[in-house]
């Protein structure tokens, strides 16, 4: 640490200049625990989620290694055997297991998210939404018509 010379001359000044130290480390330890908790905030597992869930960073590294496509080729043939063919042999097992394989290593992010999305829109039409008015009746003339 380097020494800092002061032109002090009296009691004063002294004082004077210990209170501006004093508030100088009071902004800086402000600033200090601003920029922390501003640091630490990327770390979140929220912001993790928002940095790295998105299908062009999560699942696509680059050509050769897609992330999701080699997920989905292990783990869907681990859920479809589990659930729908449960009680089934040994080689319906195998033969679902091959197919659902081929299946998840074409399946990548773009793919992925067109399918919730898909799946999304058909539970997300509950409310049909109303084009016209509750007062207005269409009676069938034209609007260029002479009669209107």
């Amino acid at each position: 640490m380097k020494n800092k010379r002061y032109n002090i001359k009296n009691l004063e000044e002294l004082h004077a200049r210990v209170c501006s130290l004093k508030a100088e480390n009071e902004l800086q330890g402000a600033a200090l625990v601003k920029d922390t908790k501003a640091y630490l905030k990327q770390f979140t597992f929220g912001s993790l989620i928002k940095k790295y869930a998105t299908p062009s960073a999560f699942l696509k590294i680059d050509d050769k290694l897609n992330i999701s496509s080699s997920v989905m080729s292990l783990a869907l043939p681990l859920l479809m055997n589990s659930t729908l063919f449960r009680g089934s042999g040994i080689i319906t097992k195998a033969l679902v297991g091959l197919a659902s394989g081929k299946v998840g290593k074409a399946l990548d992010g773009e793919h992925l998210s067109a399918i919730f999305n898909s799946v999304k829109s058909w539970f997300g039409k509950g409310k049909k939404k109303q084009e016209k008015g509750e007062g207005y009746v269409d009676y069938g003339i034209p609007p260029d018509s002479e009669t209107y």
